[in-house]
């Protein structure tokens, strides 16, 4: 009987026949046919998942509350896992703008502005923190889940979870169907997951023949800068916290969310990645009740790789423009990052958004921007796979505190 190959090393196939086809593809001028005939089965797959992404936030989240029983529980897993994030974002913060420092010190951030011409980038306008936290709660719950509005996805959840608990016995019915759509859900989640190599493919085909070394030659200094960043916060923090508050051992921890890792590095997608990340959760150990909780909550608060991204960029788009932050502007940028990762999308692209809000803080012209533009899915495919590494890390964490927390009542 033929040994199944697992599918984190179909991902890993996938990813370098990607690179090695984009590569060839690339070099002999035919990067239009990844755009036009194998993107669109990384689209395809891409499409699916978005497709999941809310019927598994709203129904896992509403089981796992359920099945925790106890108000209680949901609001300490919940600021254990606010609490950890919040501090990883502001440590990320530190080392990205360490490292853009140390690099534009050392002379290694040059002015592209010549080179890349007056790109421009149109950023979401800020409305202010107030108007923000009003957004979270939602006026329409058929048009969050249209929009597939995640923290609005997850308020709903907590909501109809905490009212189903709270029925007692009359809400036995509703506990049943959410029980039922779980498991059928799951069934459906594998069934997509299983294509996952498909996407992975073709994406990784269309990048590299796309985004290939010319571009590369140019910011390779700015993307490498951030790449340091997000590999010392993968190593150090989220290793050590693994480590530390749940006795496991950076290999074991790194082998067993490799999957979710190579999935979110292609598809830039914490969102997407969901599910991926849920199956590496719960391998390493995670409780399942909890990881159904956490993970989605850190697909929307969790942006780590997103901050180390915004600091690199900050510095080296101030280099550009002629300017030398202060350290005052520094400190602005950590506070203003960490706080604007909560709320920010787990999709592609929604580092801009961040990032536009950062430079608006600190007087950068947000037109900036549009030097980075053309390498930022490079950024982002970093960024991502930091991010829901330390998705992993946290409902590894907050497992081992919450069931330290059940040992010691029950002696």
């Amino acid at each position: 009987m033929k040994k199944k190959v697992s599918l984190p090393v179909q991902i890993l196939i996938a990813l370098l026949l990607g690179i090695v086809v984009g590569a060839v593809l690339g070099a002999a001028g035919l990067s239009s046919i990844t755009a036009d005939y194998i993107k669109p089965f990384g689209d395809i797959f891409v499409n699916l998942l978005k497709f999941i992404v809310v019927p598994v936030v709203l129904i896992s989240m509403i089981d796992g509350i359920l099945s925790m029983d106890d108000m209680k529980k949901v609001g300490a897993v919940g600021w254990k896992t606010v609490l950890y994030f919040l501090v990883t974002t502001a440590i990320a913060c530190v080392i990205g703008l360490v490292l853009a420092n140390v690099f534009n010190g050392a002379g290694l951030f040059p002015d592209l502005s010549q080179e890349l011409g007056s790109a421009t980038y149109e950023a979401a306008e800020f409305d202010g923190f107030m108007a923000t936290l009003v957004s979270i709660f939602p006026s329409n719950m058929w048009e969050a889940f249209r929009t597939a509005n995640m923290l609005q996805v997850i308020v709903i959840a907590l909501f109809f979870g905490g009212a189903i608990m709270a029925a007692g016995e009359k809400g036995k019915l509703c506990r049943d169907i959410v029980s039922s759509a779980n498991e059928v859900i799951n069934r459906l989640m594998d069934f997509i997951i299983a294509l996952s190599p498909i996407g992975v493919f073709a994406y990784m085909s269309w990048v590299v023949a796309t985004q290939g070394a010319e571009i590369l030659g140019s910011l390779a200094l700015v993307i490498g800068c951030a790449y340091i960043g997000y590999i010392i916060h993968a190593v150090v923090v989220y290793s050590f916290s693994a480590k530390a508050f749940a006795g496991m051992s950076p290999i074991r921890f790194f082998k067993g969310a490799a999957a979710a890792m190579m999935f979110a590095f292609t598809t830039t997608s914490s969102a997407a990645t969901l599910p991926v990340s849920k199956e590496c959760a719960e391998e390493l150990g995670a409780d399942k009740d909890i990881a159904a909780f956490v993970l989605p909550l850190g697909a929307t608060v969790n942006m780590d790789g997103t901050a180390i991204y915004q600091c690199v960029a900050t510095v080296f788009l101030a280099a550009c423009s002629g300017m030398d932050l202060t350290i005052g502007q520094m400190v602005l940028v950590v506070v203003t990052a960490t706080l604007a990762s909560i709320g920010t999308a787990g999709v592609s692209g929604a580092g801009m958004i961040m990032l536009a809000m950062v430079l608006e803080a600190i007087n950068i012209p947000v037109d900036y921007i549009g030097l980075i533009v053309a390498v930022d899915r490079l950024f982002d495919m970093g960024r991502t796979c930091l991010n829901v590494t330390g998705d992993i890390a946290c409902s590894v964490c907050v497992t081992r505190w919450e069931d330290g927390k059940a040992a010691a009542l029950k002696k």
